[in-house]
């Protein structure tokens, strides 16, 4: 996201300064000679004055036009963008926000209490009613530029009269305490609010609420957001912020659980009324388990964050005008504490950090801040979400009910649905199934296909999830007694494991493979068998179809060099009480320090290939860039077109890239404006934005492709009407931990449906020529500390089966043409200077042609484009000179670097919307044209008023001479 601070801002200025110093100066001297002349006689007072002006006025012309373009190009390029959606667009666009509400809410519970049907009256409790959550925080926020649909608006417009009394009740509760009310995503709610104390409702608001109606809805919220995780111990965070929720957690309670003043509301509500229904506002999942103790709660609600106005949606699925069909992303578990992962997420430092301590001045702002290393342990490799639960089930660690509450891929409709599968079919790789899914209720609704495999599995051998999605689909909306029949087909090499320790590769080893049709991860409704006779092993001879070079192991670095446990399946999970167990603050060992670098210990020459040759630069070819579109990556004529750049050039692409790429009128490359926003369209310095849809949670629990598709495809043809190319997402790091920060910018807890809707996300973006940056690549899961040299250790299986796997469908299956590293650690490298990750893997392996930029280029510590360059990060996501995004080492090494990452951002941008030929637009950009024309005007004006003061001083100095003469002559 835009993160512009008092720093940036200083470093701006600084960067002005040789051409602010410089026009001080004049200034000064002008203001001297103004005064100085004070006792000259008036005509030469008066030329002495006007030249001084003129002289400071055209200073300040001439360092407007310097700073203009010079440090200030990148950011008045971005400010003087322009365009705006449309109407019929944006409408188009709230159509569709309605669309995934409609199907990416989850029924949870359902007692009868729903639906309401129409004209019912509901009295609406706890204060998220009047402030709910919309999305989340950071760049993932949606804009007040569109009408939002609050809560409250969303029931009414579906016809339910809500209780008026109570809700300016709970209105006055949250701005008494500083908030503001129904302002969508922009709002920034305090997640230390409490909710309402049961004292402040008084008799007569319970009566009158009684009276107005018998039916109760609940609302409860949680919000994340961009920078911080949610707290997992919300007494120390209490401690912190000394707000007043001191009181309202005890020791060692955290974000995700009921409050003691929301469990007091709730305990009012339930002693007097009968029905109750429940909303849960948010995208983290949360513990539910306490809905046993009351069983006036008859219905459980999910609505992650619903955009713009998809709080509509959730009026219909309440009054039963449209029939939910969503799905859940994550598994809700009873208890979190409980999780694998719970206590190796957080805050976590070496005993000894400051052994690789880096201390940095931005020689822009003059701050010096010393960064020490932190890290996370992904203790629980390939066991993550409903991977764990079912597999630990199936060996006996868990009792499956007692933890999970509500599985991966669970939820409920008004209706009843039958799924007979057919046979299974093998074709050239290719497994295929049908399934007759039947509508056999009374409403019409839709239904989720869900595919599984459970592969064979030996003890002590590669890890396998019991489980795991392979394929799903959705159907069309069904009528009472319709059906209709679902092909599913998928690779059979995507069933294979990645085998770390034995084949170096994926292996599909021999076995039974039991194919299952599930209404969720853990409920099998129909089975087959699929036998594999013999072991397939995918090795550099026998690479992976999807693949252009085998996969094979790049990331043995990142797993701690055998000190880091990480759960096994082996012996029924027999290490999971050690793999499990909180990290110790342990002395760095030799894994991390060996060959880890930051901005205190890089330097680039000591890299340089003495072997490299210096490629050819500043060529008069005569190529432009527009004659390269739709040719081939590998073309020839592609070296023609990069012989003509110079190093300045390459500079000029490569370094200040933030919201946009650089114009390069030499070889005909224009400026193109990128935008920020998983949600929407955000032009952080022009104002203008497009309609917020639904966060991606939400997208991804409609199980519905087509649906995603469609958000890409909405979300580009937005982005061309405001004139932008590239589009900061979608987001797609997993749901490791319910406490991630940013989960609701991230699909799910599983790769497979994370990618699969992402790749659609992607796909439909594409279409409208518009460039995504899948983001953030990689291993980016956890929001603390991650600018903080977070080193992040996995397993090999692990990254590629679980945290790799929804960006490489996107690129396979989406077409992606742009990434987004992330700004963590992979292991002790840098995920934005790390060949392994952006060479090894996105581009040999799975064939990635495009760019990667970086995330928001922090410099200082560890940051710096020498390391990017030549690991293949081609670009810093940069809007002026943080003192490390520029090139400064013109060696043969580095100019190759230059050189190909120039060629990856213009192969890009050239086969994008900016170079369709109904939007290319050649030639300086509007705000050069415009500063042109006010220089001609002023220059135009400026000999005027010199022709004046000469004319005026010679006519003077004539008159002078003539009477001069005329005495003259009278004497005489």
């Amino acid at each position: 996201m835009l993160e512009i601070t008092m720093g940036d801002v200083v470093g701006v200025l600084k960067s002005c300064a040789p051409y602010i110093i410089t026009f001080g100066v004049v200034l000064v001297l002008g203001i001297i000679a103004m005064i100085a002349c004070g006792k000259c006689a008036k005509s030469k007072r008066y030329l002495i004055r006007t030249q001084a002006g003129i002289a400071m006025v055209l200073a300040l012309v001439i360092v407007a036009n310097l700073i203009c373009t010079g440090p200030m190009k990148a950011l008045v390029s971005l400010a003087t963008g322009n365009g705006t959606v449309s109407e019929a667009t944006s409408d188009e666009a709230m159509d569709l926000i309605g669309e995934i509400a409609d199907e990416g809410i989850v029924l949870l519970e359902n007692d009868g209490a729903l639906p309401l049907g129409g004209n019912a009256k509901v009295n609406v409790f706890g204060w998220s009613s009047v402030n709910p959550c919309y999305g989340g925080t950071g760049s993932g926020s949606i804009n007040d530029l569109y009408p939002i649909t609050s809560l409250l608006e969303g029931l009414q417009k579906a016809g339910i009269s809500t209780n008026e009394e109570l809700s300016n009740f709970y209105a006055s509760y949250v701005m008494s305490h500083g908030e503001s009310v129904n302002v969508g995503g922009v709002w920034t709610q305090n997640w230390n609010l409490p909710e309402t104390p049961v004292a402040q409702y008084g008799d007569g608001l319970i009566s009158n609420a009684k009276a107005f109606s018998d039916t109760a809805m609940i609302v409860l919220s949680r919000i994340g957001g961009e920078g911080n995780d949610l707290p997992q111990d919300m007494l120390q965070v209490s401690y912190e912020n000394n707000s007043d929720a001191y009181d309202d957690f005890k020791a060692g309670e955290h974000f995700l659980q009921l409050s003691q003043s929301e469990r007091n509301m709730i305990d009012l509500v339930t002693e007097n009324f009968a029905e109750v229904i429940l909303v849960y506002n948010g995208a983290n999942t949360f513990e539910l388990d306490f809905i046993q103790e009351y069983p006036q709660i008859k219905s459980v609600v999910w609505c992650p964050g619903p955009g713009q106005n998809g709080f509509e949606g959730l009026g219909r699925i309440l009054t039963g005008e449209v029939n939910p069909s969503g799905k859940t992303v994550d598994t809700f578990v009873r208890d979190l504490t409980t999780t694998p992962y719970f206590a190796n997420c957080g805050d976590f430092t070496y005993a000894d950090s400051d052994k690789l301590a880096v201390t940095a001045t931005n020689p822009n702002t003059g701050i010096t801040a010393t960064t020490v290393p932190h890290f996370v342990n992904y203790n629980e490799g390939i066991y993550v979400g409903y991977k764990f639960y079912e597999t630990a089930a199936v060996e006996g660690l868990i009792a499956y009910d007692e933890m999970v509450q509500y599985p991966f891929g669970y939820g409920l409709t008004y209706t009843s649905f039958t799924q007979e599968m057919g046979e299974l079919t093998e074709q050239n790789g290719m497994i295929t199934l049908e399934v007759a899914v039947t509508n056999t209720g009374d409403v019409a609704g839709k239904d989720v296909v869900q595919v599984y495999y459970q592969p064979p599995y030996t003890n002590g051998g590669i890890e396998k999830s019991a489980v795991n999605l392979a394929d799903f689909a959705k159907t069309g909306m069904l009528q009472p007694g319709e059906s209709e029949t679902i092909t599913i087909s998928f690779n059979m090499e995507e069933m294979a494991s990645y085998d770390t320790y034995g084949e170096s590769c994926y292996v599909l080893e021999q076995g039974d493979y039991v194919i299952s049709i599930n209404s969720d991860s853990h409920t099998i409704l129909n089975s087959r068998t699929y036998t594999v006779a013999d072991t397939v092993v995918y090795d550099e001879s026998n690479p992976r179809a999807s693949d252009d070079v085998a996969a094979t192991n790049q990331f043995g670095w990142v797993e701690g060099d055998g000190e880091i446990t990480y759960l096994s399946r082996k012996d029924g999970f027999a290490n999971y009480a050690a793999a499990t167990a909180a990290p110790v603050f342990q002395d760095m060992p030799g894994y991390v320090t060996d060959g880890y670098f930051h901005n205190g210990n890089y330097i680039a020459e000591e890299f340089d290939d003495p072997n490299d040759v210096m490629p050819t630069t500043g060529a008069k070819n005569g190529i432009m860039l527009a004659e390269l579109r739709g040719k081939d990556y590998d073309d020839p004529m592609w070296d023609s077109l990069l012989d003509q750049l110079t190093f300045a050039n390459m500079n000029d692409l490569i370094t200040m890239d933030g919201y946009q790429t650089a114009a390069l009128p030499g070889i005909g490359k224009v400026n193109t404006v990128d935008c920020d926003g998983p949600a929407s369209i955000n032009n952080n310095f022009t104002g203008a934005g497009s309609v917020g849809f639904p966060c991606a949670v939400m997208v991804a629990s409609t199980w519905n492709v087509d649906l995603a598709e469609a958000f890409g495809d909405s979300i580009g043809k937005m982005a061309g009407e405001m004139g932008v190319s590239g589009w900061y997402a979608p987001s797609m790091n997993t749901h490791r931990t319910a406490f991630g920060g940013r989960n609701f910018e991230y699909y799910s807890e599983d790769g497979v449906l994370g990618g699969k809707i992402a790749a659609a996300a992607v796909a439909g973006a594409k279409g409208q020529g518009v460039y995504s940056y899948i983001k953030h690549f990689a291993l980016n899961d956890q929001e603390s500390n991650r600018r903080n040299m977070i080193c992040t250790w996995s397993n090999e299986q692990a990254i590629r089966e679980i945290y790799l796997k929804p960006f490489e469908l996107s690129v396979k299956e989406g077409g992606a043409q742009a990434v987004m590293s992330s700004v963590n650690y992979i292991g002790n490298r840098w995920a934005g200077g790390c060949d392994s990750l952006l060479n090894k893997v996105l581009r040999d392996e799975w064939g990635f042609r495009g760019f990667v930029l970086s995330d928001y280029f922090i410099g200082g510590a560890y940051m710096d484009v020498e390391i990017a360059i030549r690991n293949g990060n081609d670009a810093c996501l940069a809007t002026f000179n943080t003192g490390y995004n520029s090139l400064n080492n013109d060696s043969a090494t580095a100019v190759l670097a230059a050189r190909q990452a120039c060629k990856n951002i213009m192969y890009t941008v050239v086969n994008s919307r900016a170079y369709a030929p109904e939007n290319l637009k050649m030639g300086p950009q509007s705000w050069q044209i415009a500063l042109v024309a006010i220089d001609v005007v002023l220059a135009a004006a400026f000999i005027a008023i010199e022709l004046l003061v000469v004319r005026k001083g010679y006519g003077k100095r004539k008159k002078r001479e003539n009477a001069v003469h005329a005495d003259k002559n009278i004497s005489q």
